[in-house]
Formats: C-alpha cells, structure tokens, sequence
C-alpha cells in the first residue's frame, strides 16, 4: 500500500512538473513597427526596452525593430519629443506578426531663461579669485571618455555612511530592500550597448524609473545617502546616474555581508 501511495506522488508531481513546463512562456524575436500617432509616418532610431529581460534595441528608417520578448514582458518606448509609452507582449503580437505601436507627439513650451554672467574686472588674479571654487571629485564611467562630477562622493564614501552611528545606514538597506530584483538587474543594464546609449542622452530619470521599478524620489534617496552631491544628482545624465547607483549598490553589498 505504501509503494502505491509513493509511487502516486511521484506520479503527481512529474504531472505539475510537466504542466509548470507548458506553463512557461518561451522568449521568441518580436517584430513591430513604430508609428507617429498623427501622421502615421514611421519613426526613426525609437529607443526600445524590454523592461523584463532588460534588453534594448532601436528602430530602423521604416520604423520597425525586432527584440526578444516573451508573452506578458512590457516594452518600454521613448523617443525624444513623444509620449514614452509601454506595452504589454500579447500572443496576438507573435500570431499576427509585425505589430504597429504609435507614439504620440509632446508639445512644449519653452520657458524664459535669465542669463546672469560673472561681474568680471577684466584683471585676470583678480577675476580667478571671485569664480566659484568647485572641489568636487571626478569620476569616469567604463566604456565613456569622459569624466563626471560627484561631489564629495569618494570611494569610502559608501564606507563611513555604513559605518557611522549618526548617518542612516538603514535608509540604505531599505532603499536596496525594497527591490531586490530590480537592483539585480544594474549590471545587466550597463552592459546592453543600447540601454546605455539612451541612458547617455536622458536627463529626466524616467527610463531609469521604468528600469528599476523605483520613484524619482527613492533614486535621490540612494544618491543622498551615498554622499553624491546636490549638483551632480541634478545635472548628470541617466547612464552616470545609473553608474552611481550601481557602484553604491556594489559597495553596499560588500559591506552588508561583512
């Protein structure tokens, strides 16, 4: 009797086992094709993004992309002077073929800049002692040839924030916490070529929202804790933004396990 039984739930469990399988959605390459929404004219070099398998690719001069994508991934699409938009993979996407997706056009209005210059003298020991002093520190991204300000961020920044009594080292944990997941997938990001090209033109941290599945003010929390300053949070672009996050994140994991 008791081999009957054993052998019935072992049976049973191949059974779930074998359906877990059916269950499973494999990635296939999903064709598509991005319009303007007014004028229904293709749409050029259009930033695409699986959020879910956080890959990326562009549109071609017919508008159309094919990216790898299972059924209920999202597709995040972002093209300067449009609405970005997302899109849920259906099966209907795979069974009809090349899917058509229209973005809609952003109007702007352009606000009035006041430009205040530097009261110089004219004497050049004099003028050089009245500008501001920036001693913030400078720090280069991997596969950029340039440098970024990070304020007083330095590499054991990270370090006394963790380690001090008074600094709010639980912020952090909560902050990584929260979204573990997501946080996972930095690396992934930094090294698709075509993530980071967007990343490199953004300035507005949306797409970065959309990546890590964090708020705007959840991002300035992990950059104020990691002692970046005011000015670099405010004026760097996506791809240091994510740089930033990502090397707090790496020493953060280092120093939690210690």
């Amino acid at each position: 009797m008791k081999k009957i039984i054993i052998l019935f739930l072992v049976l049973a469990g191949m059974g779930v086992s074998g359906q877990e399988k059916e269950d499973a959605t494999p990635s296939q390459t999903l064709q598509a094709k991005v319009t303007n929404a007014q004028t229904g004219f293709p749409l050029e070099s259009v930033h695409v993004i699986n959020l879910n398998q956080v890959i990326g690719t562009i549109t071609d001069q017919e508008g159309q992309f094919s990216i790898t994508a299972a059924v209920n991934d999202t597709l995040y699409l972002s093209y300067l002077g449009f609405k970005p938009e997302k899109v849920p993979v259906t099966n209907d996407m795979f069974r009809f073929g090349v899917t058509e997706i229209a973005l809609t056009e952003l109007a702007y209005a352009l606000e009035e800049v006041i430009v205040r210059p530097y009261q110089l003298t004219g004497y050049l020991e004099i003028d050089v002692k009245n500008l501001p002093v920036n001693n913030a520190y400078q720090y280069s991204i991997s596969g950029l040839n340039k440098s970024y300000e990070a304020g007083s961020k330095s590499p054991s920044a990270v370090t006394k924030v963790l380690g001090a009594i008074l600094n709010p080292a639980d912020q952090l944990r909560n902050l990584f916490g929260k979204k573990p997941n997501q946080m996972r997938k930095l690396r992934q990001m930094k090294e698709d070529d075509n993530i980071r090209d967007l990343l490199a033109s953004k300035f507005d941290r949306e797409t970065l929202t959309q990546l890590l599945q964090l708020e705007k003010m959840d991002i300035e929390d992990i950059l104020n804790n990691c002692n970046y300053s005011r000015s670099f949070i405010q004026t760097a672009n996506d791809l240091q933004i994510l740089d930033a996050i990502s090397s707090c994140y790496e020493e953060y994991r280092v120093l939690n396990r210690k």
